[in-house]
């Protein structure tokens, strides 16, 4: 018989519920694409940010009261790189920014994980899950940190952002210092993609298939307890 797991507020909640962060650039994505291609249901909050300031949506409404006219682009919908560049550089503007797009994306968050049901091993794809306090909402947290300088270098490559910009970005979110005292699970990104995707598997099948199979064992389930450090060159 399938155990069924309710919040207070009845929610169904999934079978494991994995938070998974990075800071930018780190590689959290492939993480992300991996697990998907394991088999678990992706909440992507990026994703959700820009669904939740679509145009003619009450959040593009209250982003353009918050901010003014300059954050709405000529086609009505919000001018991410205006935005983007407003927000990283003035610390109020980013918490008017937060305040309204992170409460609208949890709650979009929350449909989708009750949508996936008891069965699901659902992850939570989320850049601020540290800044947001949030680390205690799951049942393990992986955490994707690679080379502050690599990162720097993607951004600018990847992305097309000037050095500073980047350097800027990542300075606006947590250090890895902090991401790492929230992890369950730190997964190193070192060593190339192929690397990071056999890394992402040995953490499925060291922390996911075993509870799959009834199995509670895990940072929260009592066995395992603290931090294992993941790195990508088959170590």
């Amino acid at each position: 018989m399938t155990e069924v797991n309710e919040t207070e507020a009845g929610i169904v909640k999934p079978r494991l519920h994995i938070g998974l962060t990075g800071g930018i650039a780190s590689g959290k994505s492939t993480v992300a694409a991996e697990l998907s291609a394991l088999g678990a249901i992706v909440v992507d909050a990026d994703a959700l940010s820009r669904a939740v300031v679509e145009p003619g949506s009450e959040g593009l409404r209250r982003v353009r009261e918050a901010l003014g006219p300059t954050a709405i682009a000529a086609d009505g919908s919000m001018d991410r790189a205006a935005v983007g560049k407003l927000v990283f550089a003035d610390a109020e503007a980013r918490a008017l920014l937060n305040g309204i797009i992170h409460p609208l994306v949890r709650a979009e968050g929350r449909r989708l994980v009750t949508e996936a049901g008891p069965d699901a091993v659902v992850v939570q794809d989320v850049p601020l899950l540290v800044e947001s306090g949030q680390a205690g909402a799951y049942d393990l947290v992986l955490v994707v940190e690679a080379d502050p300088e690599e990162r720097v270098v993607r951004m600018v490559r990847d992305r097309g952002m000037t050095e500073d910009d980047a350097r800027a970005r990542m300075a606006a979110q947590a250090t890895d210092e902090q991401r790492r005292a929230a992890a369950d699970v730190l997964i190193v990104n070192d060593a190339g993609l192929e690397d990071l995707r056999r890394t992402t598997r040995r953490v499925w099948e060291q922390y996911v298939t075993p509870r799959l199979q009834g199995s509670t064992s895990g940072p929260h389930g009592g066995q395992d307890g603290g931090q294992t450090g993941w790195p990508t060159d088959g170590a």
